[in-house]
């Protein structure tokens, strides 16, 4: 049975999974019918970031266009453009054990592509929401729901991995950003154009 979340709750991931080593993170979305007659494109973006906070290198930023980070251990599996259908939109592939161990925090966040010249924002987004699930038996582990509790933001970190005492954690964040994936990758540490 998935533990279902709350915004702003922590739960253990592997101290009461024993064993458990690879997981994929579903990330999902649909969106609203009234959305100004432009195709919507979300994407998953993944910032593996070290214990000030910030991303070691360019490799350490995960998304369509750089599917995995420097080892392997992070693996994006491919963009949705689309968004259609049931089930997870985007999927990211983590081996918790082989994750190094300078990355203290694996950040997950949904932003909307071209958010600005679309005029898109997650007011017209719904059924978002971020789910674990053991890779080896499929089992879903965790699931946190967005809720509707957002307008103009157009980037949203929806939740973290953490180490703590050599066990891994999950956070549910829903923490909305107004200036989509630049804002995003400015507090993560990289330089935007």
């Amino acid at each position: 049975m998935a533990i279902s979340l709350s915004k702003g709750q922590k739960v253990d991931l592997t101290k009461t999974n024993p064993g458990l080593t690879k997981v994929i993170v579903g990330l999902g979305w649909d969106t609203n019918k009234y959305d100004g007659g432009k195709d919507f494109d979300l994407d998953a973006s993944i910032f593996c970031v070290n214990a000030t906070g910030k991303v070691g290198s360019e490799s350490d930023f995960i998304f369509y266009n750089n599917p995995k980070n420097a080892n392997g251990s992070v693996v994006h599996t491919g963009d949705n453009r689309t968004g259609a259908g049931d089930g997870d939109d985007e999927q990211v592939v983590i081996d918790l054990a082989a994750v190094p161990a300078e990355t203290e925090k694996i950040a997950f966040c949904i932003t909307i592509h071209d958010s600005e010249a679309r005029a898109q924002n997650f007011g017209q987004v719904s059924n978002a929401y971020v789910r674990i699930l053991n890779d080896a038996s499929g089992a879903e582990l965790i699931r946190f729901d967005l809720g509707e509790d957002f307008s103009v933001e157009t980037g949203v970190v929806v939740g973290e991995l953490y180490r703590n005492n050599g066990e891994w954690k999950f956070s549910a964040i829903g923490s909305g950003y107004r200036d989509g994936l630049g804002g995003l990758a400015r507090d993560y540490g990289l330089q935007t154009s």
